[in-house]
């Protein structure tokens, strides 16, 4: 929990979420409050809370998501050592990806930065881009 930035993910089941995130994804649940539809997950140096809407604290007037897809015009890159194991069990488990795995180089400055790279919805349609580096090249 060193994180500067740490998203909060309004759900409608946190129960659900926690576990698509933990037994899909690999995220390890740091702590939870479960009368509170509370949990704060972990991958890697990410870090993520997951809150139920309608439970404890929620951001209302006007701010909680009124329907799926939940956080439209948002999707939040997670950079991992290797995207394989996720495709695969995502794919076993016969979850659809939003984008299939490519490969994508983006200019930086006077170089290009790789990812390789695909995007799944989570349960309330959160949009989750996971990258490995591929590493810098020279333009």
């Amino acid at each position: 929990m060193s994180n500067p930035l740490v998203p909060e993910f309004a759900v409608s089941d946190w129960l659900a979420s926690k576990r698509f995130y933990c037994d899909m994804l690999g995220f390890d649940c740091l702590y939870e409050r479960p009368e509170e539809g509370f949990c704060y997950l972990s991958l890697g140096g990410a870090e993520i809370m997951l809150d139920q809407i309608g439970i404890g604290r929620t951001f209302d007037n006007g701010h909680a998501p009124q329907s799926y897809p939940f956080g439209k015009g948002l999707n939040v890159q997670i950079e991992v050592d290797t995207i394989e194991p996720m495709v695969r069990k995502l794919k076993q488990a016969d979850i659809a990806l939003f984008l299939e795995p490519e490969d994508k180089w983006y200019r930086k400055n006077d170089g290009k930065v790789g990812n390789r790279q695909f995007v799944v919805a989570d349960p309330d349609g959160y949009l989750l881009r996971f990258c490995q580096s591929l590493g810098s090249r020279k333009i």
